[in-house]
């Protein structure tokens, strides 16, 4: 199995920062991406920003230019770097690894906790 923790939500004015991170520990061969996710009140859960195996990254539209996100491979990390922060960004955010927990595993998804972002106008 593997667990994931991560820290970094909080409470800030819009036009601020917040850094999340979200590491990853237990059965890890191989990770095949990790990223984050949000859901806010009432919507359903959307990508955020993600970074696969070889690096590339993919962000939603909404956050271009103020996310970046990013990863230390030797302590199984991803941190998501968020700038500009407005009241929209407010929701729940999910860090999500996929890998493979030994050579020739099917990739699983496992999904942390959520941490509250809430950015106030």
């Amino acid at each position: 199995q593997v667990q994931l923790v991560e820290s970094g939500g909080g409470l800030v004015q819009a036009g601020g920062s917040l850094r999340l991170s979200c590491a990853a520990s237990g059965s890890i061969f191989s990770i095949n991406a990790m990223g984050w996710y949000r859901q806010a009140p009432g919507k359903q859960r959307e990508l955020v920003a993600n970074i696969v195996s070889g690096g590339s990254t993919n962000y939603a539209d909404s956050v271009k230019g103020r996310f970046t996100i990013s990863r230390d491979n030797a302590k199984n990390t991803v941190y998501l770097q968020m700038n500009k922060l407005k009241p929209e960004d407010t929701a729940v955010y999910y860090c999500k690894y996929s890998g493979r927990l030994y050579p020739g595993a099917y990739i699983k998804d496992y999904w942390g906790q959520g941490t509250q972002v809430t950015i106030s106008s």
